[in-house]
C-alpha cells in the first residue's frame, strides 16, 4: 500500500509517460493481464488508456487490472490510469513512509 507522500512522487513520474497500454472492447482479458504484469516487472510504472468503446469505466479497469496483477493503483484521470508495482530489484526508490 502506497502513501499519499509516495503515490505524489508516482504521479510526477508519471506526467512524462506515454500509455503503453490500451483497454478496447473486449474489456480486461488474461492476455492484456499478461502483458501489463511483464511491463510492470521490467519498467515498475505503467500508464493505460481506456478507449471509448469499452464498457468499464477507467476506474473499473484499473481497479481490476490492480487486483490481477498485484499493483497498485497511482492514479485515475479521465480515461488514463497509472499502475505501480516494485520489482523485485527496485528501479524506482520511493519516499520513506
Amino acid at each position: 500500500m502506497l502513501t499519499s507522500k509516495q503515490r505524489a512522487f508516482l504521479r510526477a513520474m508519471a506526467n512524462d509517460l506515454s500509455p503503453i497500454f490500451h483497454v478496447g472492447k473486449s474489456g480486461v482479458t488474461p492476455e492484456l493481464v499478461e502483458s501489463i504484469q511483464n511491463a510492470l516487472q521490467a519498467r515498475e510504472l505503467i500508464k493505460c488508456n481506456v478507449l471509448d468503446n469499452c464498457m468499464l469505466s477507467a476506474k473499473e479497469a484499473a481497479v481490476m487490472l490492480s487486483e490481477r496483477t498485484r499493483s497498485d493503483v497511482v492514479q485515475v484521470i479521465g480515461n488514463r490510469f497509472v499502475l505501480y508495482k516494485a520489482a523485485k530489484k527496485p528501479v524506482i526508490e520511493l519516499p520513506k513512509a
